[in-house]
């Protein structure tokens, strides 16, 4: 299950400081180096411009002060930093025992500074959007499309896909063609008043705990029907569109969180 990440984060207040070579999926420590590095020299300088780079409040000099010391900062498990209401809804700390063994298998996030975390990797809390353009490296998106997919493609091995990213996040890495017949995108339609529209609170909040049902339940679909009938089963209400190249997409219908 590939989750976005969080813009608000858990500052870990302690802890050993940043081992990119101790992360998950080791291929990707180039394109960490290079991006973490870029991070790191903007936020380094003016105070201003980096604010103005990262699309951050000139006021938060905090912000740019935090990404400045990233490589001696404090870390935590990512799902004890990655915070906000998907996060929240998902609760990954407070699973029972055998759901959190599930979560570090299953559950994968897509960052902008580490390109995919596993929720029992050590990270620091960090500041920079998806759709950023570093000095010196370009958008960040561009970096991850020419690292990404093989390791989203050895996460995902033999079994389903449920895609649960944001676009910004879904720009950084497409499944090829050749995997779409084991994707399953997600989509959440809050209906009101016979209409629907996609509202970002029950959206976030739904995939949490869509996501969090399925971790608890345990089943492992293998396919997009096979995910929708254990979904509706958990009482969603799911509607199934037609395979694509890109996948199928899953449309979960909500009235309320």
């Amino acid at each position: 299950m590939l989750l976005p990440p969080s813009e608000g984060k858990t500052a870990p207040r302690r802890g050993r400081p940043l081992d990119l070579a101790g992360l998950s999926s080791p291929s990707l420590t180039p394109a960490r180096e290079r991006v973490l590095a870029a991070l790191v020299e903007l936020c380094s300088g003016d105070p201003s411009t980096a604010a103005e780079v990262l699309d951050v409040p000139r006021t938060r000099t905090d912000l740019v002060a935090l990404n400045a010391a990233l490589a001696d900062a404090p870390t935590a498990r990512a799902d004890a930093v990655y915070s906000g209401v998907l996060y929240d809804a998902l609760g990954l700390a407070t699973l029972p025992t055998a759901a959190r063994r599930r979560a570090a298998s299953r559950v994968a996030v897509v960052s902008s500074l580490f390109g995919l975390v596993r929720p029992g990797d050590r990270i620091p809390a960090y500041r920079l959007s998806g759709d950023a353009t570093l000095p010196g490296l370009g958008p960040v998106a561009a970096t991850w499309r020419d690292a990404l997919g093989p390791a989203v493609l050895d996460a995902v091995g033999s079994g389903l896909l449920v895609d649960l990213r944001s676009g910004t996040y879904a720009a950084f890495w497409r499944p090829p063609s050749d995997l779409a017949r084991r994707v399953a995108t997600v989509r959440v339609l809050q209906e009101r008043d016979g209409r629907r529209s996609v509202v970002s609170h029950f959206n976030k909040a739904t995939k949490g705990r869509l996501v969090r049902a399925l971790l608890d339940d345990g089943r492992d679909a293998r396919t997009p029907a096979r995910l929708a009938a254990l979904l509706t089963e958990l009482g969603w209400h799911v509607e199934v569109g037609e395979p694509t190249a890109k996948g199928t997409q899953l449309d979960v219908v909500v009235t309320e969180v």
